[in-house]
């Protein structure tokens, strides 16, 4: 999945609305937000995204509206424990991006378990998850937010106080919830509503009697 951090003033990037790639239409003006008679003040900029019709507010380099840090929606499939979490560190990813990548470590913790496995070791629960059938680029995936994670609580050891860096872990875990609950589920769906004569002639071949 693709995605574009947000930033002010750049004609295209990834919607924090719709979550889409989408050409932005930028108004600038400057104003005085304390009020005073003062010629400077900050540049507020608003966003038109062209896809949803959505804006997002800017102050100078800083979105304040909508309040997601520029992080894009989580999977509409991620267990809410899990979906609580992302959103927390959403919240605070532009404030303090090294806070979120560990907020995203903790998020990893809980969708392992709701997946399966321990939660407690993600290196042995990244393994266990492999041996069932995850692919080798999620597996990278979970190792680059299981390391920047672990290792933003440990300051000095991986810098994660670039917010493009932290973009890019959010929407790794959005990945894992495709390939791992998204994906199965939608084919799940579909073998489902095959007609009931397909279902039995398959019954018969995975029972050896075809």
């Amino acid at each position: 999945m693709t995605f574009i951090m947000p930033e002010v003033l750049e004609p295209k990037f990834t919607c924090p609305h719709c979550n889409a790639i989408t050409q932005q239409h930028w108004e600038s003006r400057r104003w005085n937000l304390d009020h005073s008679n003062s010629t400077a003040g900050e540049h507020v900029h608003s966003a038109y995204c062209t896809h949803c019709k959505g804006y997002s507010i800017w102050v100078d380099e800083k979105m304040l509206y909508p309040d997601n840090g520029g992080a894009p929606s989580p999977n509409s499939d991620l267990p809410e424990t899990v979906k609580g979490i992302y959103l927390e560190a959403a919240s605070i990813s532009e404030k303090s991006p090294r806070g979120a990548a560990a907020l995203l470590r903790l998020a990893l913790q809980e969708l392992c378990k709701n997946l399966g496995e321990k939660g407690k070791d993600i290196n042995a629960d990244i393994a266990s998850l492999v041996k069932k059938g995850l692919p080798g680029r999620v597996q990278q995936a979970l190792d680059i937010v299981r390391v920047t994670g672990n290792n933003a609580v440990h300051p000095g050891q991986i810098d994660v106080d670039d917010p493009e860096v932290v973009g890019h872990l959010f929407s790794l875990i959005n990945v894992i919830a495709e390939y791992m609950i998204t994906m199965p589920n939608r084919i799940g769906t579909i073998y489902n509503g095959l007609p009931e004569g397909a279902l039995e002639q398959i019954g018969k071949r995975d029972n050896g009697n075809a």
